[in-house]
């Protein structure tokens, strides 16, 4: 068996509909089985186990389970109702709060395909009620939820950390600038598209100081939120796990106590999307170790390195060739997994040139969340599609200016790496 066969197998057996999680062991235990058999037979087994004692590991479940409580708690709702207070005097005002909407929730779930769903459900049938198109009103939901993962506690944002060994801390702090420049480039083509459409405000003029302090304080406990776990994760008052942690109890709280919301007959389905969505994360970030014990014992991360460095010594063109492969790998495989087998062997390539992991982390995190709104294995414009029934045609046809929007606002990310380390420098 070739060195590089189980890269291939990984493609096949991806591409033929196995989970990304039971590709990597499959190549992985083929290459120990049949290539590699001078390795001990337990080596797999033993980086199974170890790959899964990670402290840090723990703030997934966490931060999946306080944003499926969002969900049940009115958190959301509030938010919403913020949202359309700031924007609802724009052309095209429900496009603007599904934006604002997904900002403001990533402080909270964190995840894109929640996210998509949850404003899918919310928004799409009251805009298509208001005279929206189907197709531009799925089309803004997905990309609108690529801003959602990239600004803290995005679970993406974690898997990263882990993977390169950079502070997760410092990854939540960067997320916050590039995930604002995702909505600012997706809210300016709102604008464009509603005056040509004629997409109605849904406010006469724009609400008052008095009128935004009100609804302002009417939703605070949503709004303090994101501020809270990461502004105490910063003075070091608790771990990212144990941000998680208080996170989870904090929900629990607003949702019984305060907007109460939250009932004793929603405790099954938490714990189900709870544990559906922690067993496919860390499955996956499982699988990637075990497949990158493979990758180390070939020096494939130094053989793709060699063969970057080849092409370029420049940075800045290293990244632009680099932003181009992701975003083809992008159409073609879920983005988280493609994060997690790509990253390992670009950062030796960017490290050697200099360029700070948490600014690469970034970088990637964006990337795939493009990814995440093309054909054919876009995760967000299926998730979309599905609730809304509109067409992957109709879909695709409006999703091209806002995936443009989005590549503008990763041009920033890429190239301005001060302002996207901004918050952490200061920080940290």
């Amino acid at each position: 068996m070739s060195g590089l066969t189980p890269l291939f197998i990984v493609l096949i057996l991806y591409f033929t509909g196995i989970p990304i999680a039971y590709a990597l062991f499959g190549a992985t235990l083929a290459y120990f089985a049949f290539a590699n058999t001078g390795s001990p037979s337990h080596l797999i087994l033993q980086k199974f186990i170890t790959s899964s004692q990670s402290f840090s590991l723990l703030a997934i479940p966490f931060f999946v389970m306080a944003g499926s409580i969002m969900n049940y708690a009115g958190i959301s709702k509030k938010l919403m109702s913020f949202a359309d207070v700031l924007t609802g005097h724009m052309p095209g005002a429900l496009a603007q709060v599904n934006v604002l909407l997904s900002m403001l929730m990533g402080g909270v779930s964190g995840s894109a395909n929640a996210d998509a769903a949850m404003e899918a459900k919310m928004l799409v049938p009251e805009m298509e009620r208001r005279g929206y198109d189907r197709g531009f009103a799925a089309a803004i939901t997905a990309a609108s939820s690529a801003v959602t993962p990239v600004i803290p506690p995005g679970i993406n944002l974690i898997i990263y950390a882990l993977i390169a060994n950079v502070s997760v801390g410092k990854m939540f702090m960067a997320g916050y600038i590039p995930g604002i420049f995702m909505a600012i480039c997706l809210m300016v083509t709102v604008h464009i598209i509603s005056k040509k459409r004629g997409y109605k405000p849904t406010r006469e003029k724009p609400a008052t100081a008095k009128e935004i302090g009100h609804q302002a304080l009417d939703s605070i406990w949503a709004i303090f939120f994101p501020f809270g776990i990461i502004g105490g994760m910063r003075i070091g008052i608790f771990t990212p796990s144990e941000c998680g942690a208080v996170a989870v109890l904090y929900c629990i709280i607003v949702g019984a106590f305060i907007y109460k919301e939250l009932k004793p007959e929603h405790i099954a389905p938490i714990l189900k999307e709870t544990v559906e969505g922690t067993a496919g994360v860390v499955l996956i970030i499982v699988a990637a170790n075990v497949f990158g014990q493979y990758m180390t014992w070939e020096g494939i991360p130094g053989l793709i390195s060699k063969a970057l460095l080849s092409i370029t010594s420049n940075k800045y063109l290293m990244l632009f060739i680099i932003n181009c492969i992701l975003l083809i790998v992008g159409m073609f495989m879920e983005g988280g997994a493609a994060m997690i087998i790509l990253a390992p062997l670009l950062i030796p390539v960017v490290s050697t040139m200099g360029v700070d992991l948490v600014h690469f982390g970034l970088i990637i995190i964006v990337n795939i969340m493009i990814g995440g709104l093309t054909p054919p294995f876009g995760s967000m414009m299926f998730t979309v599609c599905s609730i809304t029934k509109c067409s992957i045609p109709e879909f695709v046809k409006e999703d091209v200016a806002f995936i443009v929007a989005l590549l503008v606002a990763l041009f920033i990310v890429t190239y301005f790496p001060n302002l996207t380390l901004f918050i952490p420098n200061l920080l940290f």
